[in-house]
């Protein structure tokens, strides 16, 4: 199936096996009863669903979107971070692709009132791709989104990862302290994983046991150890992390702090000698202290137990073959301050770039690394604005001061800095 999808591809293109087989289905007498679990693997709705995911892998989607309308079914690919609508096909399409879907991601057909959850993989290009699932009931009917888990683009070496040299520099500085909680902080879709992933990459020697707790694991990694919190296991992150410091780890990943007892848990290893990488949903790097505050963690545990702190956010990378310089006008230049660049890039779209005028994307970063006068300043209470100079005196670059200073090197534009971070914040 995969390798006749290949060859479609390689003569014809997607979409127009994607319209042979919608052909196919308007012409022929289609049962569509036959989709239940054993249905026949060549019957045109499974070579569909096939050809859309195969679709989405190639052209670099991190998510697709089954979006069922009042008259019709909308197809949309997250590509490089943005939304973008790909196809409708007729309403009567839905049910039968819905089921197809379903069946092969584990879900329960017989159930469309309540959210489910499941995973698929797919054998596309030589290399297995892995779908998770979800699927949530709506107006219209089931709306069921898959993020697409490409193991090969999604595991990046840190050296690789596209950083400048001081910001890769302070991010390997964070990861030699033998223990203590690195935490990575960002909303969802800001490649917190990704990056995770490659610090664990780059710790992992068979002289140490790296251990990780995950809500699911994505990618699989060899010699680490690694445990997917799921509802039937019955273990919480919590849980998790006092049976993984019974295995004598050395560095432990938690997928994320949700709630006190992870986060309770989380220091706890990191007092106990050990390095914890994690997550935490917060909007900047000086957020993470109010929120284990509130999440109930004194400040007097807070100080000496925090190694560094990295917040981040994707944006588009402008297609080299395309992009237009020009001199700011009186709007961008405000953006800049007193270092004012003589051009900047904007996008313009070609072959290369499907006429978008971006081509991949590239993590803004900020890393704060955690000493003895901050851990001071957070003993004592002090606010944002202090926590603020007292990090940049120690070299802390805002996300806005890094995609600024991307902006001058040429690498985005004004305009994609301006959508992922805020500018007037600094």
């Amino acid at each position: 199936d995969a390798q006749i999808l290949e060859q479609l591809d390689k003569f014809y293109g997607f979409d127009l096996s994607v319209d042979g087989i919608l052909s196919e289905i308007e012409t022929g007498e289609v049962d569509w009863s036959s989709l239940q679990v054993g249905g026949e693997y060549t019957h045109p709705v499974v070579r569909l669903v096939n050809a859309l995911l195969a679709d989405a892998v190639k052209r670099g989607a991190s998510d697709v979107h089954f979006e069922p309308e009042a008259a019709f079914l909308r197809v949309r690919y997250r590509i490089d971070g943005v939304l973008e609508s790909m196809r409708s096909l007729h309403r009567k399409y839905w049910p039968a692709i819905a089921v197809r879907l379903k069946v092969i991601s584990g879900l329960n057909i017989a159930e469309s009132r309540a959210p489910q959850d499941g995973r698929l993989s797919l054998m596309l290009y030589g290399r297995g791709i892995d779908f998770r699932v979800s699927s949530m009931p709506t107006l219209h009917g089931e709306n069921i989104v898959l993020r697409v888990l490409d193991r090969e683009k999604s595991i990046i070496a840190l050296d690789a990862m596209g950083l400048p040299s001081a910001t890769l520099e302070r991010l390997k500085k964070a990861i030699v302290r033998p223990e203590g909680l690195l935490i990575v902080t960002g909303p969802t879709g800001s490649g917190k994983t990704t990056t995770l992933y490659s610090l664990l990459s780059h710790l992992n020697r068979e002289e140490v046991n790296i251990m990780t707790l995950e809500d699911p694991v994505e990618y699989p990694l060899p010699i680490i150890r690694q445990t997917s919190i799921t509802e039937l296991s019955k273990v919480d992150f919590a849980g998790g992390v006092r049976s993984i410091m019974r295995q004598d780890p050395d560095i432990i990943l938690v997928g994320e702090v949700r709630d006190r007892d992870a986060a309770e848990m989380a220091f706890r290893a990191a007092m106990t000698g050990h390095l914890v990488l994690t997550t935490l949903h917060t909007h900047s790097i000086l957020g993470v202290f109010p929120r284990l505050i509130d999440m109930g963690i004194r400040p007097a545990i807070l100080a000496g137990n925090i190694v560094a702190i990295i917040a981040q956010r994707l944006v588009r990378r402008l297609c080299p073959h395309c992009k237009e310089g020009h001199p700011p006008d009186a709007e961008e230049r405000e953006a800049f301050g007193d270092d004012i660049p003589e051009r900047i890039y904007r996008p313009s779209g070609c072959a290369h770039c499907a006429n978008k005028g971006y081509k991949g994307r590239f993590p803004l970063m900020e890393t704060l690394l955690m000493d003895e006068t901050l851990d001071e300043a957070i003993l004592r209470d002090a606010t944002p604005r202090e926590l603020a100079t007292l990090a940049g005196e120690r070299g802390w670059r805002s996300l806005s001061e890094d995609g600024l200073d991307r902006v001058r090197a040429g690498d985005t534009s004004l305009a994609e800095i301006s959508r992922v971070v805020d500018l007037h914040r600094r």
